[in-house]
């Protein structure tokens, strides 16, 4: 528990102290946002610094290390510390830290061109490809389980070349769908703390309950969901309407990445698609905006992602950003109901045989 609370609360502090920081560092180096021309009401928002995913990233990293010293310990005063770390922490920070790298080249792209025009999407595709294969190699290599799985697996083994399918969907699918929902001002911040304090509490549950669950690493992949929650709330601050920072793909693209790797390490492939709901249902929009376009010749939408078309509504911003959080709040609401209900109904009522 004190290993979550410190990853959580150094990954908020760096991130609330340094953005400031880096918001000076971006507006010196006149590293804006670029903005669509059919979003009009977005008119002021041109050259709001981005690329703020960077102080993401560094948070996150620093909460995860830093929450495994000690320096104090109760009983015996001061003694330092090295906590070990579990390779599956390793791999979600890869995750992190990779599909991240993917976001910065695109966001840099952008700012060399000065328009809204990043990475193509075959260097993007072949960029995620390289994160997957390392990141399906490395889990192999510790017999990670390959099953399919809701909370637990549903006895379905992909083996390892499906497997390996399966990671690059979801780190695509993900790190392009928080990327969508980062549209308006503290969405994907805000949404993105829930749906991670959701894998908190989950990852919690396995470490306390690791015979049943078997999930190798949980701690270690709690204290780093912890961290990620801190950073999220620390960039908020800053990010909430009127931002002063955006996150850029930079950040959109590794909390996607995050949050594929703690569904794959926790064993909730499948789960994720309820917790992360709001990412989904924003992802859809825009699949079946294209696809009714292609078909039809219609839009079913004023505009994709789906938050753009409450704004052609006429819908205030800030009413379609906590509208869309209390969204986010239901799904993980119901996806931790599922999780403990299995697990309920599952032990006979939480005991354990």
């Amino acid at each position: 528990m004190i290993s979550l609370l410190l990853g959580a609360s150094i990954a908020f502090l760096v991130s609330i102290l340094l953005t400031p920081a880096a918001i000076k560092v971006l507006r010196r180096y006149e590293i804006g946002q670029f903005i669509q021309d059919e979003l009009a009401g977005h008119s002021h928002k041109r050259g709001t610094p981005t690329m703020g995913g960077l102080v993401i990233i560094l948070a996150v990293v620093l909460g995860y290390v830093f929450a495994h010293l000690r320096f104090f310990r109760f009983g015996s005063g001061f003694d330092f510390e090295l906590l070990p770390f579990a390779f599956e922490g390793w791999l979600a920070v890869l995750a992190l830290v990779g599909m991240g790298a993917i976001g910065f080249v695109d966001d840099f792209v952008k700012y060399a061109r000065s328009q809204n025009l990043g990475l193509s999407k075959r260097w993007k595709f072949l960029g995620q490809l390289a994160v997957a294969a390392l990141f399906a190699s490395a889990a192999a290599a510790i017999d990670v389980s390959t099953e399919l799985s809701v909370t637990r697996g549903i006895g379905i083994d992909l083996g390892p070349w499906l497997y390996a399918g399966l990671v690059l969907l979801m780190l695509t699918a993900f790190a392009n769908a928080v990327n969508f929902t980062d549209g308006l001002d503290g969405l994907a911040a805000g949404s993105g703390a829930l749906v991670f304090g959701a894998y908190v509490l989950i990852t919690f549950w396995q470490f306390r309950n690791d015979a049943f669950y078997g999930v190798t690493g949980a701690l270690d992949l709690g204290v780093f969901a912890a961290a990620l929650v801190g950073a999220c709330l620390g960039f908020l601050w800053w990010n909430t309407a009127p931002a002063k920072i955006f996150m850029g793909d930079t950040g959109s693209q590794a909390l996607g990445g995050s949050l594929a790797a703690l569904a794959l390490l926790t064993n909730t492939q499948l789960l994720v698609v309820l917790l992360g709901g709001l990412y989904v249902m924003i992802m859809l929009s825009v699949v079946l905006q294209i696809f009714t376009f292609r078909v039809w010749g219609k839009r079913i939408f004023r505009m994709a992602p789906l938050q753009h078309h409450f704004e052609l509504k006429g819908w205030p911003e800030t009413t379609i950003i906590v509208r869309f959080w209390i969204l986010a709040g239901i799904m993980v609401a119901i996806g931790v109901g599922v999780f403990y209900a299995d697990f309920l109904q599952s032990t006979n009522g939480g005991v354990l045989p």
